[in-house]
């Protein structure tokens, strides 16, 4: 049975967390885990332990190597999907830079960005802002993650009375966005979708 003790338990399991997460789809043997957490290998392999009998991992045996993902069935993998897109990459710098960016009223990223997944249409949008934007400062946080994720990032900035306008018009750019997965990185969802 999945429980908040499986989660919030050492910094290590912590890293080991936004290691799976922030690449879901990614498979890791112990030592390539060590580099990416800085931790040593025994309390790597001690947590690989605890987070494989609690069920949030899993491990195959591939040629003399263990490889270990994270379980897409564990009970809190979407809710552990969306702590790890607020506090890794993006999503952590967007956060962190909200100031710096305007008055933000809503911040979503799609569901599909966040799992690394590709995009289904090359109009499929990545990041959306809605509020008064710096631009300038939105558009160095975005080159900046692009250039450390080797991948262009199709964001849509608009402002509140755009977003409003479009909303009430059913427009379908904004109704794609609006009805496909996301992870509200700032703001409500209910007031943002009714």
């Amino acid at each position: 049975m999945a429980s908040l003790q499986d989660l919030l338990v050492s910094k290590v399991r912590v890293k080991l967390i936004q290691v799976f997460l922030s690449q879901p789809s990614e498979i890791f043997y112990v030592r390539q885990l060590v580099r990416l957490t800085s931790e040593e290998i025994n309390a790597v392999r001690r947590e690989l332990s605890r987070m494989e009998d609690r069920g949030l991992v899993k491990k195959e045996a591939r040629g003399n190597r263990l490889y270990y993902f994270f379980n897409k069935t564990y009970a809190f993998y979407q809710d552990l999907i969306s702590l790890t897109a607020k506090t890794v990459g993006l999503g952590a710098e967007v956060i962190k830079n909200k100031n710096k960016l305007g008055n933000l009223k809503f911040v979503l990223l799609s569901g599909r960005y966040a799992r690394r997944m590709p995009r289904k249409s090359e109009e499929d949008i990545d990041l959306l802002l809605v509020g008064s934007i710096n631009l300038k400062e939105l558009n160095l946080l975005i080159r900046k993650a692009e250039a450390e994720q080797e991948k262009e990032i199709n964001y849509a900035p608009m402002t509140i009375e755009e977003f409003e306008f479009r909303k009430a018009r059913r427009d379908p750019f904004l109704l794609s966005i609006l009805m496909a997965g996301r992870i509200m990185l700032l703001g409500d969802e209910e007031e943002m979708v009714s």
